[in-house]
């Protein structure tokens, strides 16, 4: 892999709809999900519908994760996705739960043990973008609703697939590009008018509900996300829309 060039001062990212120094992006996103942390469960449900467990369900049922695998489930946060994999990669496996925000794995991590899923669960807040560990050290990468918020997309994925065993699998399940026009102009309502209110009657917290419908629309569409695997590495880039479009999973292969 070629190496990343490092941010400028004056380099600019986004930050929902604004325009922030990149060197600020990390911060601010961290906290956005400090402030959700505790309501952020509740949140998806009200947000979705409930649909949101709906759609982990499948994205785990299409994993291809197998008994005895050892999976990295990063912006693995309130552990949604640890508890779906656990089950399946058995005692002889393991699950990573990683997320860069402190009070996203204190919650996760409380809800597991509350659970009495401890044993094959690890947890690690870490940086998507410069991940602790060595190569070919996992046969899944999982991550759901996170991708969006990294602020260098292409040095995360890289990284993702440099942490692959050959041949081992990435997923990403992440909000992308409704197709039918009624149905985008419905979905925009609700995630500009209705989830902000939401957000601040049941979590006091309308300004990071705002945050997180911005994130949504400018996050990379489903085939330029597939390119962006693909340039990262990975090969047979699989992409299969659940509701219209509204959420995306991709799948692919390291190389």
């Amino acid at each position: 892999m070629s190496e990343q060039p490092t941010p400028t001062p004056d380099q600019t990212t986004h930050f929902g709809f604004r325009d922030v120094p990149v060197a600020e992006k990390q911060k601010l996103v961290g906290q956005v999900f400090t402030s959700v942390a505790r309501n952020y469960d509740l949140m998806n449900d009200l947000m979705s519908f409930g649909v949101h467990r709906l759609w982990k369900r499948h994205f785990v049922a299409v994993s291809g994760v197998r008994r005895g695998d050892r999976v990295l489930d990063l912006a693995g946060g309130t552990g949604d996705i640890a508890a779906l994999l656990k089950p399946v990669v058995g005692a002889e496996g393991e699950v990573v739960v990683g997320d860069i925000n402190a009070a996203m794995l204190d919650v996760g991590r409380d809800r597991m043990t509350d659970r009495g899923l401890v044993a094959g669960l690890r947890w690690a807040q870490l940086n998507a973008e410069a991940l602790p560990f060595p190569d070919n050290s996992f046969d899944a990468v999982t991550m759901a609703f996170g991708l969006r918020n990294v602020t260098d997309k292409g040095k995360a994925l890289a990284d993702i697939c440099r942490v692959l065993k050959p041949s081992g699998r990435a997923l990403v399940l992440e909000f992308s590009r409704v197709h039918n026009e009624l149905f985008g102009k419905l979905y925009d309502f609700h995630s500009f008018r209705v989830l902000p209110k939401l957000g601040q009657l049941f979590a006091g917290d309308a300004d990071s509900y705002q945050y997180l419908a911005e994130s949504i629309r400018k996050h990379p569409d489903q085939e330029t996300l597939k390119g962006m695997m693909e340039r990262a590495g990975f090969g047979r880039v699989e992409v299969r829309n659940l509701t219209g479009g509204i959420v995306a999973i991709h799948r692919a292969y390291k190389l």
